[in-house]
């Protein structure tokens, strides 16, 4: 009875020998998936989705006085949008610089009065700011292989995580990480990277304001970071009065 009874429960140890194995190896990847935000969400497309920050970025008309700020320093500006056309009107010395964002690329010129200029210093900083020519040039929405890798409460609006690789040449940016509303598309956080992966600007909206029934910046803070100390090097507000 006893030899009987080991043979009889002996293959059913062999079953649950490799059903556990397969518990084991479910339950380890169920422990790795649930460190994943992308895990268990319908991601949308990324590039639809950059188009769709673009369209955004594109529809807005405005009139408004700006200033950056950083530290004592002020630098006030004229912001006039019409549809695609961005311009950013700046004085002592006179400067105005005008985007264009088009369907597959935007376009940073220096108006002169003999016409426009193309703008080649993009990595140098606008008026001294921790923003740089590329930065208002929003090239990075046009960045190929795209990759929303899940999503995050960004000042407690739901924010689409999108991860992107710059093209061979950019003169800032190895990778960039930016956080669009899911709701209307507006870019609440931008993190810019190096090739060794280090965080070195991040780009952030501190408030919103109404105006016309509609919803605009109000603040934007924006941080150089030190790459090997990991501190912020410098920071600037873009701040936009009605």
């Amino acid at each position: 009875m006893k030899n009987l009874l080991v043979h009889s429960i002996a293959p059913a140890r062999c079953e649950n020998k490799s059903a556990r194995r397969t518990k084991q190896a479910t339950l380890i990847a169920a422990v790795f998936l649930a460190f994943d935000p992308a895990w268990g969400q319908n991601l949308p497309d990324a590039n639809q989705l950059l188009a769709n920050v673009r369209l955004r970025q594109s529809q807005q008309q405005i009139d408004l006085r700006a200033q950056l700020r950083q530290e004592a320093k002020i630098v006030p500006f004229h912001l006039v949008q019409n549809g695609p056309i961005i311009r950013y009107i700046f004085s002592n010395p006179d400067e105005t610089l005008q985007l264009r964002i088009g369907a597959n690329d935007s376009r940073l010129v220096e108006i002169t009065r003999t016409g426009s200029e193309k703008i080649t210093r993009l990595n140098e900083p606008v008026r001294g700011t921790a923003i740089t020519y590329e930065d208002l040039a929003l090239k990075f929405l046009y960045w190929p292989n795209a990759r929303v890798i899940g999503s995050d409460f960004i000042r407690t609006r739901n924010c689409w995580k999108v991860q992107l690789q710059a093209p061979a040449g950019d003169p800032q940016y190895d990778s960039i990480l930016l956080w669009a509303d899911k709701d209307n598309g507006a870019l609440m956080r931008m993190e810019g990277y190096d090739s060794a992966g280090k965080l070195i600007k991040r780009f952030e909206v501190v408030s919103a304001q109404k105006i016309e029934d509609r919803w605009y910046l109000k603040q934007m803070r924006v941080e150089k970071i030190d790459p090997k100390l990991g501190k912020v090097a410098a920071r600037t507000y873009l701040e936009i009065n009605k």
